[in-house]
Formats: structure tokens, sequence, C-alpha cells
């Protein structure tokens, strides 16, 4: 039990020690997200100097194009 307490206080207090964990728990965890982000990025991005249009479907184009919404509205005097 002892032994414990002492691994605790060792853990709460020494920052090497501390940084060391949260690297090794949590470090791998956020490289392989932040590796996943750059190549989603990279995907969407295309190449460099590379030009990407995109269109609206043609079938969404009839859908949204009901002139906008009619608002109420009162004068004020």
């Amino acid at each position: 039990m002892k032994y414990i307490i002492l691994i605790l206080l060792a853990i709460a207090f020494v920052p090497a020690i501390r940084s060391f964990l949260f690297n090794l728990l949590v470090g791998n965890q956020i490289a392989k997200q932040q590796k996943r982000y750059n190549d989603f990025m990279e995907k969407e991005r295309g190449k460099e100097g590379e030009i990407k249009v995109k269109t609206p479907n043609s079938n969404s184009k009839n859908k949204g194009s009901d002139g906008g919404q009619y608002v109420d509205y009162e004068e004020v005097k």
C-alpha cells in the first residue's frame, strides 16, 4: 500500500513523469487524429494549382428556387 501511494505522489508532483505518461496514453491518439485530419484535408484540397468547382445538382436547384420566404410586416408610424 505504501508503494502505491509513493507512486501516485511521484506521478502527481514530478512533471517529467506526468508529461511522459500523458504522451504515452493520450499523445498517440492525438497524433492519429491529426494525421487523419491532414490526410482528409489533402484529399479535399487536391494537388497544388488544381482547381475544383463544385456544382449543385439540378434536382436541388428546382427545390430551392421558391423565390425566398414571405415575411409579414407592420408599418410603424
